[in-house]
């Protein structure tokens, strides 16, 4: 008679990466309200727009602690963020993950290709890394540590 074990490997069902939901993107006043979520959407990417939350003049400290404790990730090409030492710091604080669009004077449809583009690489930074995180990316579609 031949004893059962059970085997000690995990199978690709219990792995921790595919046990990972797909990731929200919380996409910043500075993307637009349409080609980028539409696109990012019809990647089958979930988004939650910024003024579909919160006023237009809202501080960006604000709704970044809220992002961070609803473990969204931010796509922005709002540089203030990254370079203003409170904004900087209430991301970090917070522990959220950003990706900004370093690419200036593009049409809502060139950031909506330009996002595309990034997205299966923004994907695999998200799995890669801890948070706190800001990666920047242009026209390549390459993230890049910032």
């Amino acid at each position: 008679m031949r004893s059962q074990t059970k085997s000690k490997k995990r199978s690709a069902a219990s792995s921790k990466s595919s046990r990972r939901k797909p990731p929200t993107f919380f996409i910043d006043r500075s993307l637009g309200r349409r080609s980028v979520a539409e696109a990012l959407k019809s990647a089958g990417a979930k988004v939650v727009l910024h003024d579909d939350l919160f006023r237009p003049d809202m501080p960006d400290e604000n709704w970044l602690r809220w992002v961070g404790k609803m473990g969204l990730t931010v796509l922005s090409k709002d540089v203030a963020i990254r370079r203003k030492p409170n904004e900087r710091r209430a991301l970090e604080e917070a522990r959220v993950i950003a990706f900004f669009l370093t690419s200036a004077n593009m049409t809502g449809a060139e950031m909506a290709e330009v996002i595309l583009r990034a997205y299966p690489r923004i994907v695999q930074r998200l799995i890669e890394t801890k948070p706190p995180a800001i990666f920047g990316f242009g026209r390549d579609g390459r993230p890049t540590r910032l």
